[in-house]
């Protein structure tokens, strides 16, 4: 049912912002929601957090006179937010509890769709190296990305495409020239920013080694060699050759500071093997991902900030609230890091969690074999990342 279908709310109801939201969860202020999306939906992706509690009744059991029983099942909640994809299902559905119970019912304005525009901006303060570096965070995907400035001079690593504008809005407001756009590697559950902001003027950057996978445009952009170096400003950016996740996976150390190390290494976690070479190629990844670990990765300083392509559910922000860890205390931290090869692709294998939703078709349009309008990439990437290893067996929990 198209939510222009649903019949004129009889009672009007307050909306409440996705940012506002957002920063009520961070806060830890209890948060009660209603989704209103069917359950297949729900249980893909929903909203969380320690101070949340989600509840599913799909909006068509209030499609006709709902009964005592329904009503029942509604959590009582001063406010109750009411959630569905595009905010139309949800705003009927809270105006149908406030008209019935006078439940204090608010409707999240945009619905997941709103939930999933949320992209922040937080300086990573433990970088101690030449300009500043930032983490954008998307709560609602756990995505990671990152902008180096430096002397009037800045980068972008692993862009969304759904956000170009965003970028160089912030470029604009930190008055420094946006010089370029870089991938860490063909990524599985996010439509990249790199050509988009190529088109608008900015340096796209991918690995070299990615290109073997089938990068139809690579002739267009700039190609990373292991070792290569980029200048920002006055900060350096240098490639490092992390393969395991993918077989082109390139990770950045910037100013000698931070490693940006897209799916390889997490604050929570390591890369999952098995999105290029499916199951029967994850054993080999998991050893090269291994052999990643230790002799490229490890070899750093422990105070190398390690910040990551994704922040997963189980992932801790540092002081700062960005989601980096000193390489060091991630050694300590992580069982597998300090495991033996046989042990640690045991472990990586064991439990892996689901694939992300719809990467066969998100790793095709990243190739530049397939091709999605904005609103299809918005929709391609909207749910978990689920590009780690889990959580669970790597930290003992």
């Amino acid at each position: 049912m198209n939510e222009a279908d649903f019949p004129t709310p009889e009672e009007e109801v307050a909306t409440i912002d996705p940012l506002t939201l957002e920063a009520r969860i961070e806060s830890g202020e209890d948060v009660t929601i209603l989704d209103a999306r069917v359950e297949s939906e729900y249980d893909t992706w929903h909203i969380d957090g320690e101070s949340v509690e989600s509840h599913n009744i799909p909006y068509f059991h209030f499609l006709d006179d709902p009964d005592d029983d329904l009503l029942d099942r509604v959590p009582d909640a001063d406010p109750l937010v009411v959630v569905c994809a595009k905010g139309g299902a949800s705003e009927y559905v809270a105006s149908v509890l406030k008209a019935e119970r006078d439940v204090e019912a608010v409707n999240l304005e945009d619905g997941m769709n709103g939930w999933a525009n949320i992209y922040r901006r937080e300086e990573v303060t433990a970088y101690d190296g030449p300009g500043t570096l930032y983490q954008y965070q998307r709560p609602s995907s756990g995505c990671l990305g990152y902008l180096v400035v430096s002397d009037g001079e800045a980068a972008v690593v692993d862009p969304l495409r759904s956000f170009t504008d965003r970028y160089l809005a912030d470029a604009n407001e930190l008055d420094v020239t946006l010089d370029y756009a870089i991938d860490t590697h063909v990524h599985a559950d996010h439509v990249s920013g790199v050509r988009d902001l190529d088109e608008r003027g900015v340096d796209g950057v991918i690995p070299a080694a990615s290109v073997q996978r089938g990068v139809t445009y690579a002739d267009d952009l700039t190609r990373i060699e292991d070792g290569d170096e980029l200048q920002v400003g006055e900060a350096t950016i240098e490639a490092v050759y992390t393969p395991g996740h993918t077989t082109g996976m390139t990770s950045y150390l910037v100013g000698d500071s931070a490693l940006l190390t897209g799916d390889g290494l997490f604050v929570e976690s390591v890369a999952r093997p098995d999105l290029e070479e499916g199951d029967e190629g994850a054993p080999d990844a998991a050893r090269q991902l291994y052999e990643t670990l230790q002799e490229r990765i490890r070899a750093l300083p422990d105070d190398t900030v390690i910040a990551g392509g994704h922040a997963s559910d189980a992932a801790e922000t540092a002081a700062d609230g960005t989601f980096t860890a000193r390489l060091g205390d991630l050694v300590e931290q992580m069982e597998p890091l300090r495991m033996d090869e046989s042990a640690f692709v045991d472990v990586i294998l064991a439990d892996m969690p689901p694939r992300p939703a719809n990467y066969e078709d998100i790793i095709a349009t990243n190739l530049g074999q397939q091709s999605v309008d904005d609103d299809e990439a918005f929709e391609l990437e909207l749910g978990p990342n689920n590009c780690a290893a889990s959580g669970d067996a790597l930290t003992g929990d």
